[in-house]
């Protein structure tokens, strides 16, 4: 059996999520306390007994997310499952950086910090009300290449996320993608809605933020992982240092090519997928791409507990 380790995006943040983790097992305690370090606040505090609305912002979701992920993969790692049980690590967006930091080539500490100065970044790269984004659901890419192409009318459109065969999410000027929620609805789609985010992720009007993280990802020490990155714009594996460097900075405003994603790792012979940390999305997604995908969530001690009694069977 081949695995994938994934990791989540933006969205899955819960309050309380990770607790368990952290008091069943003293490693991924240590996660927190060291993400809380680097950022120079109890992050876990707010993670644990915050408000969701707090948590949400995008400078304290992404490295909560990536906190909460990585205690997971500790508690594994004290159960005998370490990352080289994968085939594939991959992430959604912001989960790309946990799978790196899975991987050994980010430490935890580099990680929390790049993924404030990144949310903080993308926050400010567009005033707030100026963009949006949109799910688009019963439509597939090319379908939606072609609302965004007729909908755009000079202003910043684009097919941000390509998630799974009948959802992909578009990001741009918020009135470009008011225009395209009426035009996808009436080319059929099965529902469009905008997405309550605060900012136009994936798209070019991040490029002040990608900015920010070329200068950022520079001052960073990044190793070669101990197993392949499914990188998001490319949707094919890497392992060259420079190369997931770049790719780093790209995904600011690069799409994030999830299907093609999983579909890459499904043609190189991977079976299962384990998603480690908060929520189940990414396990929805997989089950839409590819039906016959072996799917575990791992976001608990209980789920850590089955997890590797199944690997060690």
């Amino acid at each position: 059996m081949s695995r994938a380790f994934i990791f989540p995006g933006q969205g899955a943040q819960t309050i309380g999520m990770g607790r368990d983790l952290a008091e069943a097992y003293p490693a991924a305690r240590a996660v927190f306390e060291e993400v809380d370090a680097a950022l120079g606040q109890s992050l876990s505090s707010l993670i644990w007994e915050g408000d969701i609305e707090t948590l949400t912002l995008t400078a304290n979701a992404q490295p909560a997310l990536m906190a909460t992920s990585i205690a997971a993969i500790r508690a594994l790692e004290a159960e005998g499952v370490t990352v080289e049980a994968a085939s594939y690590v991959a992430g959604h967006s912001l989960g790309e950086y946990t799978a790196l930091t899975a991987a050994g080539s980010l430490s935890v500490a580099d990680a929390a910090r790049l993924l404030r100065k990144r949310g903080k970044a993308m926050q400010a790269a567009v005033p707030v009300g100026q963009g949006a984004m949109a799910a688009v659901l019963g439509l597939d890419l090319d379908a939606v290449r072609a609302v965004v192409a007729e909908a755009a009318g000079g202003d910043v459109l684009a097919a941000a996320n390509d998630n799974d065969p009948a959802q992909v999410v578009i990001s741009g000027a918020k009135a470009a993608v008011e225009r395209a929620v009426e035009l996808a609805k009436a080319k059929g789609a099965k529902r469009a809605l905008l997405l309550p985010v605060s900012a136009p992720f994936h798209c070019d009007l991040m490029g002040p933020a990608a900015d920010v993280m070329a200068e950022a990802l520079d001052d960073v020490e990044i190793a070669a992982p101990k197993v392949p990155l499914v990188a998001n714009v490319r949707a094919s594996a890497v392992t060259d240092v420079s190369t997931i460097r770049a790719l780093l900075v790209e995904q600011v405003c690069g799409p994030v090519r999830w299907r093609e994603s999983v579909g890459y790792m499904v043609a190189h012979g991977v079976t299962e997928f384990w998603e480690i940390g908060a929520g189940k999305a990414l396990s929805g997604m997989v089950r839409r791409i590819h039906k016959e995908a072996g799917v575990r969530n791992i976001g608990t001690a209980a789920d850590v507990t089955a997890a590797a009694a199944a690997f060690n069977a």
